[in-house]
């Protein structure tokens, strides 16, 4: 008997409208949307298919942090429908994830529609991302990824000085800082992440397609920070290999893009500008 064809679902959540909207070409693919923009898209027979060119970039990243295939204790600040949680109980077996995400509306619609396996050793933890950070004890994680939207925006809270250090705080001494940033030229907010992260890690990289480093287009970019060094060429083989390819900026080039730019201290933090109207947006 012939499976119904999947049909789009849409929920008023905590923090807007949320739709999980079927890809036509995957079986089992779903676009997941809060009020317009695109959250996440997840594949549930083929969790390793990253459709996003930042979740890539994130993936690239969290593949190369460790021997493949090692498990890895990690932490999302951010939940959307899963995706690199996902990814990483997929090729990294056995690795023990916890998932905070504020929208507890989201939280229920994700786990209603799109459950995740048992034993995928994913916890999710409905919290304030900065509170349950603060609470969390010292040394937890192998990996933090912060995937943080208030709609398109990155929230203020999640920016400064003291949010860093505690990020630093529950990694562990080789631990990696992994976030989904997103700006434009002049890139003034961009800028302010790279001050406030050097003022905390010792190694800093920062990958991102070309026409948005030239300043061509508002877009993505993931920021990497860590105390030890980072496989910087095998970051980079990846990430040009893509569809998309994009380039690794560290050392020297990092330094001078963020020259005179001030660290974010709680008080003066802002959240990440609006983007232009129709830059991530869906229909």
């Amino acid at each position: 008997m012939r499976e119904p064809e999947p049909i789009p679902v849409t929920r008023a959540v905590d923090h807007g409208t949320a739709k999980l909207l079927p890809d036509v070409d995957r079986a089992r693919a779903w676009l997941l949307t809060v009020d317009g923009a695109p959250q996440s898209y997840v594949d549930l027979d083929e969790p390793t298919h990253l459709e996003f060119e930042y979740a890539r970039r994130l993936g690239h990243v969290l593949d190369t942090v460790a021997e493949p295939g090692l498990p890895l204790d990690a932490l999302h600040l951010g939940g959307g429908a899963l995706t690199l949680p996902r990814y990483l109980a997929a090729t990294r077996p056995g690795s023990r994830q916890d998932v905070v995400e504020a929208d507890r509306g989201l939280l229920a619609l994700v786990a209603e529609h799109l459950p995740v396996p048992e034993g995928s050793g994913i916890a999710l933890h409905a919290a304030d991302a900065r509170a349950w950070l603060e609470a969390a004890p010292a040394d937890r994680a192998d990996v933090l990824v912060a995937d943080v939207f208030g709609g398109s925006r990155v929230p203020a809270h999640l920016t400064s000085v003291a949010y860093a250090r505690e990020a630093a705080r529950v990694l562990r001494p080789d631990g990696v800082y992994l976030a989904n940033l997103a700006d434009g030229a002049p890139f003034g907010f961009l800028r302010s992440q790279l001050a406030t992260f050097a003022g905390v890690f010792e190694e800093l990289a920062l990958i991102a397609e070309p026409g948005v480093l030239r300043g061509r287009r508002f877009g993505n970019m993931v920021l990497v920070a860590a105390h030890r060094p980072l496989d910087l060429p095998a970051l980079a083989r990846r990430t040009a290999a893509d569809a998309f390819p994009a380039r690794v900026e560290h050392g020297a080039a990092l330094r001078d893009l963020t020259a005179g730019a001030r660290p974010v201290q709680d008080a003066d933090a802002v959240p990440s500008p609006v983007p232009p109207e129709g830059a991530f947006g869906v229909g």
